[in-house]
Order: C-alpha cells, then structure tokens, then sequence
C-alpha cells in the first residue's frame, strides 16, 4: 500500500487538536475505513457505525501514531481491527437480539444504497477472509492484513505489535497451510477467491 503524506499541521496528533485539521484527517481516510470495515461486516449500519467508532478512537489514540513504523492508512487499519474485534466480542455476549440494534443512528436511504453498494464490493474479500478461518489466529491475522488489506509485511508487523521476522515467519506458515488445503481441494474450485491465490506484498 502507497504511504499517506502527513498533515500539514503535523498528522493525527494535530488533527486531534484541531477540529478543522481532524476533518481533513477525516475526508482522506474515511474510504479505505469504510472499506476495511466493509471487509469484514455485511450489514450497512453495523459499517456505519464502526467507521465512526473508528475516528473517535483516534482521538484517543492518536499520540501513539509513529511514521516510521508505516503510514497513517496502516496505523489507522490498526484501530479499526481493535475496535472490530471488539465489536464481535460485543455481540457474542448478546442473549437478546434486539440489544444488538439499540442506539444506532438512523441512515437516509442514499447511505444505505452507499454503503450496500460499498458492501457488495467487498464481498470477494469477505469470503477471501472466510477462507482464512481456520488458521491460527497469529498466522491469520499477519495474511489478513497483507493479502485482504494490501499492507507491507512492516506495516502488518506495525499494526500487530510484533517484529517483522515473526510477521514473515507466519506468513510463511499461513501460505503454506493454505497451499496445502487448496491442493486438497483443487477439483473444486471455482472462480471465487480460495486459499490458493491468497498473496501479499512482501516489502
């Protein structure tokens, strides 16, 4: 993935500050949030209401923003898997369907048509991440986010808190294991996205 060239006034730090500089921050990165998210939910308010989870969290977090480790799209994918993981959390420990649609905003209809058309555009990705499932949560979140997301192996090491050897190491493993179960299936696939083109970009 390109970098992202920093704010004027200083990055994520000085948008934080500054509701005019957090707009533009906004304005720059609200689509691939939208569809980092689009990713991974299938549902327009649940999309919604993440992405907007998303930038109040960076008003937290955004001291912690360092551009050596990668760039602020890379940084930014890193929140949004915080706060989506924690969101699937939330919604494993419902017991009442109805508490899963309490307080969310109402959309107008064009967001809706939006955000499913955003959705529908996400879906090979969906299942591209469906496939990933039953590898080992390290190992799947390292190829998920070079493979889906179309970050470097840095930026992956970046976003996951760990060093960029393990990051390799573990995309070597997840390559593997899919090679493997792709050979094991190869009378059945089909034009959909399946373990066997699952690829990333290695810088």
């Amino acid at each position: 993935m390109d970098g992202v060239e920093p704010l004027r006034g200083g990055g994520p730090a000085a948008a934080a500050r500054d509701p005019r500089l957090f707009e533009e921050f906004y304005r720059r990165h609200v689509d691939a949030v939208m569809r980092f998210v689009a990713r991974r939910v299938n549902d327009p308010h649940t999309a919604a209401d993440l992405t907007a989870e998303i930038f109040l969290a960076v008003l937290d977090s955004a001291h912690s923003y360092r551009p050596r480790l990668g760039s602020e799209t890379a940084w930014l994918y890193g929140i949004a898997r915080n706060v989506v993981s924690s969101e699937r959390r939330r919604i494993a420990r419902e017991t009442e369907r109805d508490r899963r649609f309490s307080g969310r905003r109402l959309l107008e209809a064009d967001d809706i048509v939006r955000i499913e058309d955003r959705l529908d555009a996400e879906r090979p990705a969906r299942r591209m991440l469906a496939a990933l499932a039953g590898l080992p949560e390290g190992e799947r979140a390292v190829i998920e986010l070079i493979a889906v997301d179309q970050l470097t192996v840095t930026e992956a090491a970046a976003v996951l808190g760990i060093s960029q050897v393990t990051a390799r190491v573990r995309l070597h493993r997840a390559r593997k294991a899919l090679r493997s179960e792709a050979d094991s299936t190869v009378a059945n696939t089909t034009s959909d996205p399946s373990p066997a083109y699952v690829v990333g970009r290695e810088a």
